[in-house]
């Protein structure tokens, strides 16, 4: 029996702070996890999970002592899930507010992941913070905050509404994103995120857009290998009812997955014996 798929998922970091800390036991502890939603949107019978633990310096293990790059030797593919903003240090700028200071080390160490896995050629996928990141490690920059840099733009978080929150976006047709949802032009997606793609990252193409103001939803490299990032979480998409009426994450999920199956047979079959 073939082993099946292993990917990696970025770790969402908690840190202790303020009244927090009042709580006592493990709240007290940094914190390192998946969201459950995430992994059951990529889990099945032939595809397994892994969380990758971030490796700070204050930490236990020294850094010489343990390389992400192990990971991605290991697994078939990643996905960055959606937390915190990415620090605007990491773009090359000061925060323009205190509360979008974002996080640095989680910024560090899942660039540091990116790299790996893209230097393997092996897919990655990024979700909301996610697809951020995936621009900002291309070199490309964000605004820091829709509501006060485009003061046109329309609601894209609504912390009442959470995942509720919903808007249309525009698939730009001819891309790998449009090819997958033949015929349809326009979606609904749900939006969780208050701030967004401003300068695209090096050889990234825009493969959807907000509806009306025009805000990247979906980039995709144009690199030797698999890497595509999304404003929305199709992983909440199973969770009510209600989202029947938005854009299905499978043909994503079932494209990335495809990906990671293709680019692990090829090093399978580069690793054969010479005349196998």
């Amino acid at each position: 029996m073939a082993r099946p798929l292993l990917i990696g998922v970025s770790a969402r970091i908690y840190r202790p702070a303020g009244p927090v800390r009042d709580l006592g036991g493990v709240f007290t502890k940094t914190l390192h996890y998946l969201e459950q939603s995430v992994a059951h949107w990529i889990m099945s019978r032939d595809v397994l999970v892994v969380m990758i633990p971030a490796i700070e310096s204050q930490g236990m293990i020294e850094r010489s002592e343990m390389s992400l790059a192990a990971y991605a030797d290991h697994l078939d593919g990643l996905v960055l899930q959606g937390g915190n903003d990415i620090a605007p240090q990491t773009y090359g700028e000061q925060p323009l507010s205190p509360e979008w200071e974002g996080d640095l080390v989680r910024d560090r160490y899942e660039i540091e992941l990116f790299n790996a896995f893209v230097g393997l050629g092996k897919p990655v996928i990024g979700i909301c913070r996610g697809c951020q990141l995936i621009n900002v490690a291309l070199g490309g920059t964000l605004y820091q905050d829709i509501a006060t840099q485009i003061p046109q733009a329309i609601t894209h978080r609504d912390a009442a509404k959470y995942d509720l929150q919903l808007h249309e976006m525009n698939l730009v047709q001819g891309t790998r994103l449009a090819a997958l949802y033949p015929n349809v032009t326009q979606a609904t997606v749900n939006s969780i995120h208050h701030q967004a793609i401003k300068e695209l990252g090096r050889d990234l193409t825009v493969e959807a857009v907000g509806v009306p103001d025009g805000i990247v939803e979906a980039i995709r490299w144009r690199g030797p290998s698999y890497v595509f990032g999304m404003q929305w979480h199709p992983e909440f998409l199973a969770l009510r009812e209600l989202h029947v009426a938005q854009l299905d994450g499978r043909p994503i999920r079932d494209d990335f997955l495809a990906a990671a199956r293709a680019r692990k047979e090829a090093s399978a079959f580069d690793r054969r014996p010479s005349g196998a």
